[in-house]
C-alpha cells in the first residue's frame, strides 16, 4: 500500500505472464507536454508522440498551471489517436495502461490520471501509475538494450537533481539530492536574467558555446556534511549579483561569457559529485536522465570523465531526455512484470518523492 496524505492508495500485485509480447500504452501531462507512446516489452518504441506547449508558455516567460491543464484537455485525446495509429494497433492490441500520477502539476497530472483510469476501466485493462522520475531514468533502456540495473545514475531536470544507484527496475537508493534549486530551476532562472526568456536550460547551453567558460569564476556548492548533495542557489545568486554589479558601475556584460561560466560551475559539480560515487560505490556504468541531461556541456563532460575511469556512459538521446511517454511505457512495463497493478482511487500527487508508491 502507498499513502497519499490520509488515504490509502489501493496498490494490488498481480502475477504477470511474460512469455508473450506485451503492449503499454502510456500517457505523460506532468508539466507542458501532452505525450502518448506505445512501447512493446519494454524497450521498444512503436510510437512516440509529443504535443508541446513552448510556444504558449513563451509568452508568460514560463509555464502557467491552469493554462497547462486547459491545454492537456485538448490534447489529450488527439495525442492517444496519433500513439495508436503509428503504432498501428488498436486499444485491444493494448495489454495494460502505464500513466504518469507524480509529482508535476497537480492540474496537469490529473488529466493523463483521469484518462488513463477511464480507458483501463472501459476496456478492463490494467492501469499502472508510474513515478516521473522513474520514467526519466528508463529512457535509458530505450536506447541501450545492453543496460540492466545495477548502476549510478544522475537525474537533472527542472525540479529535481538526484544522485541515485538504481539497484532494480524501479529500486533506487538515494545517494544525494539538491538542498535548494534543482539544476533546471537555475538555468531557467539565470537565463531570465540575462533576457534570455524561456525555456531557459537550452538558450544558456547555446549561448555558452559562444562564451569562454573560464571568463568569469562562480562558486561551486559544496555541502560539508554529505558530498553526493547539490545546492545552485548560490552560484545563482553569483550570477544576479554580478549583474547587478555591472548595472550599477555602467559596465557592459559579454553574455555568453557570462552563460559559458554559470554552465561550467553546474557542470563541473554534476560531474565531480557523480565520479566521486561512482568510485566510492565502486559502479562502473555511470548514467544521466531528466531534461538538463540534453546539455551539451553536461554530456561531453561526463562522457570524458567516465571515459578516463574507463566507465562505461549511458544517455538517452534529446528528445528521450525532455518530457515523452515512451519513458513512462518502459517504466511501466517493468512495474507491470513485477506485478504492480492500481486502483480506480489512483489519483495525481504533486510531489511524489522518488522511491514512493
Amino acid at each position: 500500500m502507498a499513502v497519499n496524505g490520509d488515504k490509502q492508495m489501493q496498490q494490488i500485485t498481480e502475477k504477470t505472464d511474460t512469455s508473450k509480447d506485451i503492449k503499454i500504452l502510456a500517457i505523460e501531462s506532468s508539466c507542458d507536454e501532452t505525450a502518448a507512446a506505445v512501447v512493446l516489452n519494454g524497450r521498444t518504441v512503436l510510437s512516440n508522440v509529443i504535443s508541446s506547449q513552448i510556444a504558449l508558455h513563451t509568452l508568460y516567460g514560463g509555464v502557467v498551471p491552469e493554462l497547462a491543464s486547459r491545454k492537456h484537455i485538448e490534447k489529450i485525446n488527439q495525442v492517444i489517436e496519433q500513439a495508436l495509429a503509428d503504432a498501428q494497433v488498436t486499444l485491444d492490441d493494448i495489454d495494460a495502461i502505464g500513466v504518469t500520477y507524480g509529482p508535476g502539476l497537480v492540474g496537469a497530472l490529473l488529466v493523463g490520471v483521469a484518462e488513463a483510469k477511464a480507458i483501463a476501466y472501459a476496456r478492463k485493462l490494467p492501469l499502472v501509475g508510474v513515478h516521473h522520475i522513474e520514467g526519466h531514468v528508463s529512457a535509458n533502456y530505450i536506447e541501450h538494450p545492453d543496460l540492466e540495473p545495477p548502476f549510478l545514475c544522475l537525474i537533472v531536470s527542472g525540479g529535481h537533481t538526484h544522485l541515485v544507484i538504481v539497484r532494480d527496475y524501479g529500486e533506487f537508493e538515494i545517494l544525494g539530492r539538491t538542498r535548494d534549486d534543482a539544476a533546471g530551476e537555475a538555468f531557467d532562472k539565470v537565463a531570465r536574467a540575462i533576457g534570455l526568456g524561456y525555456p531557459g536550460g537550452p538558450k544558456v547551453d547555446k549561448l555558452a558555446r559562444e562564451g569562454n567558460p573560464d571568463a568569469i569564476v562562480f562558486p561551486k556548492g559544496k555541502l560539508g556534511d554529505n558530498p553526493y548533495d547539490f545546492s545552485f542557489s548560490g552560484v545563482k545568486s553569483a550570477v544576479l549579483n554580478y549583474l547587478n554589479s555591472a548595472s550599477m558601475k555602467g559596465e557592459e556584460v559579454n553574455r555568453a561569457d557570462l552563460a559559458a561560466s554559470f554552465q561550467k560551475s553546474v557542470v563541473d559539480v554534476l560531474v565531480e559529485h557523480t565520479m566521486l560515487a561512482a568510485k566510492e560505490y565502486g559502479m562502473k556504468k555511470v548514467a544521466i536522465a531528466g531534461g538538463v541531461a540534453s546539455n551539451g556541456a553536461l554530456r561531453e563532460a561526463m562522457e570524458k570523465a567516465c571515459r578516463r575511469r574507463k566507465y562505461t556512459f549511458y544517455r538517452p538521446s534529446p528528445i528521450l531526455c525532455t518530457d515523452n511517454a515512451a519513458m513512462i511505457g518502459t517504466a511501466a512495463y517493468y512495474e507491470y512484470i513485477k506485478g504492480t497493478r492500481h486502483g480506480w482511487d489512483l489519483n495525481a500527487i504533486p510531489n511524489l518523492k522518488l522511491g514512493e508508491r
